[in-house]
């Protein structure tokens, strides 16, 4: 886990395309020359702006389009259609919902979130969506038995020691006793991604595998770190094709031809272990089958200069260049981490090139590498969740990360997959 329209477009035959006047890229009021026609004589029915009650001749369209009441959806004029639109906009909502069919319809306790998992919402948040995805509703927080051992945000959702920790400025050595532990946590990581590996399809919603992950999770003894941290409402995150990273599991199903990352961390003996993967759903274009291959490739080659000696800042030089040369761009906002009895810590490594990072890798540290990267370009917006990273040009992003050991002559994966991790990239068979 890294660090860090209501327009109607009017037709020539019910409504003059000349009569449409736009109060924005998102909202508009309609003159409608069939409204007397509808209503009688002017004498017979008067309609009343929704907002101020004045005579109204102006209407909202999609109001128009849902074939609602017209008491409800008159306007005097384009500035009280915008005064009122906040409020207005929900009859679209639950008209909508009142024709949904019922596996469309408000699930109990299956909210959008908002402000970082601290707020819940029927609504679907207003966006300017760079791309196709589109959150959905998410279910409520899993527990976790009390026999569990427990990250100090577990009730609160407040990290206590890890912001005002000394290894937020010093890279820790770790001992030997740590290493050992952070070994056994790493494997149940690696076990439980396997598990949610296993179970991706099309037509699996991405909550059915925060599920896997969340049960893998106890199963084992565990702890699944981003639950509650700061808030993050779900046991692991899934990116789904223009997601970068933090994806919350929500209720939509994958399709065919999507691409998932799956994010895990445990805390399990007290350290953190932390890892992802992108994964094809079913059948999946060219391109993306290139940018997961990629992006694989880039981690691949950035955990082979691993050792003592070697300054953090070439790994963002070599990611850079191999995604470069392949035709991707980096993301530049989120980057590796250091970790351990901290979920994040020093030393920040960026995965972009000519980057600033200060410090060289010395044997007994343990931080993770885990470039993000995008088919389009680097930018990154954030969804009203304000969790979900998503690419500004809505084009698909691939993610792999590794927790790793530096040696005395290397690097040890402490993440790796392992004879039983399921084989579900074609490009290890060859």
């Amino acid at each position: 886990m890294s660090f860090a329209a209501d327009f109607i477009k009017a037709t020539q035959k019910e409504l003059p395309l000349s009569s449409v006047m736009l109060i924005s890229s998102r909202r508009a009021v309609v003159w409608s020359d069939s409204m007397d026609n509808e209503a009688g004589t002017a004498g017979e029915s008067v309609l009343s702006c929704a907002n101020c009650g004045k005579p109204a001749s102006l209407q909202c369209p999609k109001c128009l389009e849902l074939k609602l009441p017209r008491e409800d959806a008159s306007f005097c004029t384009q500035d009280c259609f915008k005064a009122s639109w906040a409020s207005h906009k929900k009859v679209h909502l639950r008209a909508k919902l009142a024709t949904a069919a019922p596996s469309e319809q408000v699930q109990d306790g299956w909210l959008y979130c908002l402000k970082k998992g601290q707020a819940r919402t029927s609504e679907l948040p207003y966006f300017d969506w760079s791309g196709t995805l589109r959150p959905h509703r998410i279910s409520t927080m899993r527990s976790v038995p009390i026999t569990i051992e427990r990250p100090d945000w577990a009730n609160d959702g407040i990290p206590k020691v890890e912001p005002s920790s000394d290894l937020q400025n010093i890279v820790e050595i770790k001992t030997p006793e740590q290493i050992e532990r952070m070994r056994e946590t790493c494997r149940i990581a690696r076990e439980v991604l396997d598990a949610a590996a296993r179970v991706i399809r099309p037509g699996i919603t991405t909550d059915e595998i925060d599920k896997v992950v969340h049960d893998a999770t106890i199963a084992a003894g565990g702890y699944p770190s981003p639950l509650n941290y700061h808030f993050f409402p779900k046991s692991c995150c899934t990116s789904v094709n223009e997601v970068i990273c933090h994806g919350i599991p929500d209720s939509r199903k994958l399709e065919d031809g999507d691409i998932v990352n799956v994010d895990v961390t445990v805390y399990y003996k007290g350290v953190h272990g932390d890892l992802n993967e992108t994964y094809f759903v079913g059948q999946v274009d060219d391109v993306s089958q290139k940018l997961v291959r990629c992006t694989y490739e880039c981690l691949d080659k950035a955990i082979s200069i691993v050792k003592p000696g070697v300054r953090f800042r070439e790994v963002g030089e070599v990611i850079n260049r191999h995604a470069s040369m392949s035709g991707f761009s980096v993301v530049k906002s989120y980057c590796g981490h250091g970790i351990g009895e901290l979920f994040h810590c020093a030393p920040n490594i960026p995965h972009y090139g000519r980057n600033k990072a200060v410090g060289m890798m010395k044997a007994g540290q343990t931080f993770t590498i885990e470039p993000m990267i995008n088919a389009g370009v680097w930018r990154d917006r954030l969804w009203p969740d304000g969790w979900t990273a998503v690419t500004a040009d809505g084009k698909r992003s691939a993610q792999f990360e590794h927790t790793l050991l530096v040696t005395e002559t290397g690097v040890e994966v402490l993440t790796a997959r392992l004879p039983s991790s399921p084989n579900v990239f074609p490009w290890l068979d060859s």
